[in-house]
């Protein structure tokens, strides 16, 4: 654990940052007391994709292809 002033730490920002998303777990203290830990946050695993695992969810309508009634006038 790195342990750091609340002073230290005003100026020390970034680098105590890139600590904590190096896995090392960073205190800050006021008068000698924690008062603020800084971890890093683990990266999600994506689940699996798998294929297939979709269907029968979308759907298309009979008509998809029919020409749209709002746009008959420009395709005379």
């Amino acid at each position: 654990m790195y342990q750091v002033d609340i002073i230290e730490a005003k100026e020390k920002l970034l680098e105590l940052i890139e600590a904590a998303m190096r896995g090392e777990e960073v205190e800050i203290s006021k008068d000698n007391q924690p008062v603020v830990k800084l971890v890093g946050i683990p990266k999600q695993a994506k689940p699996d994709r798998q294929p297939g695992s979709a269907k029968g969810m979308v759907w298309m309508s009979d008509d998809f292809d029919e020409p749209l009634e709002e746009f008959k006038e420009y395709m005379e």
